[in-house]
C-alpha cells in the first residue's frame, strides 16, 4: 500500500463516520511531516450549516494545531473532490498538495473553477477512487429507498 493509498484509508474512516451519522460520507485527513495535522467529515447535517464540509473541519483543525493558516507544507486527502468553496479555502491557506479519491463532475472545483487551488498546489486524483465511490453511491442508495 503506498503512503497516499494508507492516508486515503484514514480519509475513508472519516467518511464512515460521517455516513453512520447520516451525512454525506466525505471525509479528509491533513497530513504535515508524517503527522496527521487535521481531520475531519461532513457535518452538515448536524450542525444545519452548509460549510461544514469535511475539508472545512479538516483545515479548521490543522491550523489550530499548526498554530498559523497557512497549509504549506501539507498534504490534504478527501474522499471525493472539492467543491468550489472547500478549493477556495485551501487555495487561501496555500496548501501543498490535494490528494482526493473520487471525482466529483456534478460540483467538483476542477469542472467550475479549476483556478481556486494556490498555483503552487499539487493535486494527484483517483487515489482509492472506486472505494470512495462505492461509499458515497451505497450511501445515496440508501437515501433513494
Amino acid at each position: 500500500m503506498s503512503e497516499d493509498e494508507r492516508y486515503m484509508s484514514l480519509a475513508l474512516y472519516e467518511a464512515q463516520k460521517a455516513a453512520e451519522e447520516d451525512e454525506v460520507p466525505v471525509g479528509c485527513i491533513i497530513v504535515a511531516e508524517n503527522q496527521i495535522v487535521g481531520r475531519g467529515h461532513n457535518l452538515t447535517e448536524c450542525l444545519q450549516d452548509v460549510t461544514a464540509h469535511a475539508e472545512m473541519q479538516a483545515l479548521t483543525a490543522a491550523t489550530q494545531t499548526l498554530g498559523g493558516k497557512y497549509l504549506t507544507d501539507c498534504t490534504l486527502y478527501v474522499t471525493m473532490e472539492p467543491c468550489v468553496m472547500c478549493a477556495g479555502a485551501l487555495g487561501w491557506a496555500q496548501l501543498s498538495r490535494l490528494v482526493y479519491g473520487a471525482s466529483d463532475p456534478k460540483r467538483g472545483y476542477s469542472t467550475f473553477a479549476p483556478h481556486a487551488l494556490h498555483p503552487k498546489t499539487k493535486v494527484t486524483a483517483g487515489v482509492l477512487a472506486d472505494e470512495c465511490q462505492q461509499l458515497l453511491q451505497s450511501y445515496f442508495a440508501k437515501k433513494r429507498k
